[in-house]
């Protein structure tokens, strides 16, 4: 999982305006373990008790995009 996500992170890092991505491994919501890659400008950015951005389904798809490209 690392191996990817480093590769996800990297490919993040060259498209998002950020100074690093953070990365977070939780398990605790869901019986899973799953990665969270967090483009971050400041420590407080990774944390998570903050509420959620408002991201509409349009800007979700260019993100990917993007990402993708």
């Amino acid at each position: 999982m690392m191996v990817f996500s480093k590769k996800v992170a990297i490919q993040l890092k060259s498209k998002i305006a950020c100074k690093k991505i953070g990365i977070a491994v939780i398990g605790l919501e869901v019986p899973h373990a799953h990665i969270h890659l967090v483009p971050m400008n400041y420590v407080d950015d990774l944390n998570f008790s903050r509420p959620k951005l408002a991201v509409t389904k349009e800007e979700l798809v260019l993100i990917q995009k993007q990402i993708l490209s």
